[in-house]
């Protein structure tokens, strides 16, 4: 059994803070999350985020500069920190994850984060 669990969405005004978490627990293979996606309404689901198994991150243009990435290993645990949120901001948000060792992914449920006055 793969579980990969979201939290940390939620509503919030322009200009505030969120961070979301995405936590891998799986007691048959491991699995590590390494990327963060949105899909907004009417949009395509676009890669926001990535971190790679080494520390290395990437981010789209969009969010650099407001967002971070980063993981804890110990924990299997993927973050997503998002400051000076924008409503263009608004959207579902996805954890992916890749199975150690293959090329395998696998998907969070989905967080809704909006952004609103």
């Amino acid at each position: 059994q793969v579980q990969l669990v979201e939290s940390g969405g939620g509503l919030v005004q322009p200009g505030e803070s969120l961070v979301l978490s995405c936590a891998a627990d799986t007691s048959f293979f491991s699995i590590y999350p390494k990327s963060w996606y949105r899909q907004a309404p009417g949009k395509q689901r676009e890669l926001v985020a990535t971190i790679t198994f080494g520390g290395d991150t990437n981010y789209t243009d969009s969010v650099k500069g407001r967002f971070t990435i980063f993981r804890d290993n110990a924990k299997n645990t993927m973050y997503l920190q998002m400051n000076n949120l924008k409503p263009e901001d608004t959207a579902v948000y996805y954890c992916n994850a890749a199975r150690v060792g293959r090329d395998e992914y696998y998907w969070g449920q989905g967080t809704q984060v909006t952004v609103s006055l």
